[in-house]
């Protein structure tokens, strides 16, 4: 059975480099990426892995069993913690803040993302809105990045709003395996793949 690919109708490789969390994530060429979720029951946690076209596995998510702020932390293939993804509490748009390494200090912070509004609760496909920490921007009108999808359905689309083009998809596999879901997606030319595996993550978690 074939793997179907995330439709590709839309995307154009980015011109520039598009770097958020590291230029060695960059390649000049677009690449494949297959994310397994792994499902447990309670009380452990679900498991993240995120392999190449060959198997190899590139990145992983660890999430500690009891987190005051929702932390995660993504991995590569070394173990080296990347970057940490720490949802706020009580807050009306579901803000996540993401942080270099394992850090959750402010001056480490390399991006934020939230809901657009606080109705999309009741909606099947949400908007994510990603503001770099560079953004100075008064109140948050500008953002950088848009995710537009839905976990559960097994599809989203990441936009360059500097571009208006899309630079990741994302598709359900073909192939599904039991106790796991699959997720096959395509990073476009130039463009930082951690950064597009991390909103991904947050998409799951919403």
């Amino acid at each position: 059975m074939q793997t179907r690919e995330p439709c590709t109708t839309n995307l154009v490789s980015p011109i520039t480099n598009t770097v958020v969390i590291g230029s060695e994530y960059c390649v000049p060429f677009p690449t494949g990426l297959e994310i397994v979720r792994t499902l447990k029951t309670f009380p452990k946690l679900d498991e993240f892995a995120v392999k190449d076209v060959h198997g190899n596995t590139v990145f992983n998510l660890q999430r500690p069993s009891f987190s005051a702020h929702n932390r995660c932390l993504l991995h590569d293939n070394a173990g080296n913690p990347i970057v940490t993804l720490r949802k706020k509490r009580m807050t009306a748009h579901n803000r996540w803040q993401i942080f270099r390494g394992k850090s959750d200090q402010i001056n480490d912070l390399l991006f934020s993302v939230k809901r657009p509004s606080v109705f999309q609760l009741l909606m099947t496909t949400l908007e994510l809105e990603v503001f770099l920490a560079k953004n100075k921007t008064t109140e948050e009108k500008v953002y950088d990045f848009k995710v537009e999808g839905s976990w559960s359905n097994g599809s989203c689309d990441v936009y360059s709003v500097q571009s208006s083009n899309i630079i990741a998809q994302m598709a359900k596999h073909d192939i599904q395996t039991t106790g796991s879901e699959n997720f096959v997606v395509k990073v476009e030319a130039n463009v930082d793949s951690a950064f597009i595996v991390a909103l991904i993550v947050i998409l799951s978690l919403e």
